[in-house]
């Protein structure tokens, strides 16, 4: 399978980022791509610096304009594509939604954001009510993504519930980067911890991963911080978690990367961590904690 991930700036235009993101779609599209997966709430800056109430104006519903535009995209095109969108559900009731496309514009599913953060400069919980829709892979023609967003991706079992389900691949788009106060060494280690824990979810599961994270700085409309720098750094990962494709940090990019779904099968028959799993001793992992 030919993938297509496209790492942006975005600006205050929300028109220009739309503009400037669908350009990627149709370059990623006629290099091949038939899969093409954007960033963590792309169509504007990442707002989440500030809790700022005038924010939720850059909510829309879901069927809304931004599904209507990038549904006529992916049939114009015939491709499936994954974006990330600020959902209006009801008043006082937003997600953070990821909704995937069929090649003939249609919605093929949708997934809300289940692990919502709230640390400094990424207040999330102030926007987002957690998902209710489950961890739940998207049926597709390209076949089933188990699609989460962001912060679900440092947790391995919304992973392994997606790949008991049959995902065969595990997308995540993104929007991370440095606190501007941490030393470049500690930036370095969270850069790599993030790209290692997903790899491990590669390895564990046996399948793909696909991480597609934002690119270039932003400021904090507050000037409480310095802002934060997205540290790029997309990636694709084969079903051992070996480095198919990785963005630079501080550019933009857009590329097709060309998966061997086949492999994964065989990867699978090596190491056969879905057979040998003592399903019979995890029921505490539903726990909080064990005392």
């Amino acid at each position: 399978m030919k993938v297509g991930i496209i790492q942006n700036k975005c600006c205050k235009d929300i028109q220009r980022n739309v503009e400037h993101m669908q350009e990627g779609i149709r370059k990623a599209a006629s290099a091949g791509a038939e899969l093409v997966i954007l960033q963590e709430l792309h169509n504007s800056l990442y707002f989440c610096q500030v809790e700022d109430t005038s924010m939720f104006d850059l909510a829309e519903p879901i069927p809304g304009p931004s599904t209507e535009a990038y549904g006529k995209l992916a049939k114009e095109l015939g491709v499936v594509i994954v974006t990330s969108l600020f959902e209006r559900r009801a008043p006082g009731l937003y997600h953070n939604t990821a909704v995937v496309f069929e090649k003939d514009g249609s919605i093929a599913g949708k997934y809300r954001k289940m692990h919502i953060p709230d640390d400094p400069a990424y207040y999330e919980k102030f926007y987002f009510t957690p998902g209710d829709l489950g961890f739940h892979p998207i049926e597709t023609s390209v076949g089933k993504l188990g699609v989460q967003v962001c912060w679900d991706q440092w947790y391995p079992e919304g992973a392994r519930l997606m790949a008991l389900q049959g995902a065969e691949l595990l997308i995540y788009p993104t929007a991370i980067g440095y606190e501007s106060s941490d030393t470049e060494e500690e930036q370095e280690r969270q850069r790599e911890a993030w790209t290692t824990v997903q790899r491990g979810h590669a390895v564990a599961n046996g399948i793909p991963v696909i991480a597609v994270n934002r690119t270039g700085h932003e400021e904090d409309p507050s000037g409480q911080t310095k802002g934060i720098s997205f540290w790029g750094s997309s990636f694709v990962a084969g079903p051992q978690g070996e480095l198919l494709y990785r963005a630079p940090k501080d550019e933009e990019a857009i590329a097709v990367v060309d998966i061997d779904m086949k492999r994964c099968e065989n990867v699978r028959r090596w190491w056969p961590f879905l057979r040998d799993r003592r399903i019979e001793e995890f029921h505490d992992l539903t726990k909080r904690f064990i005392d």
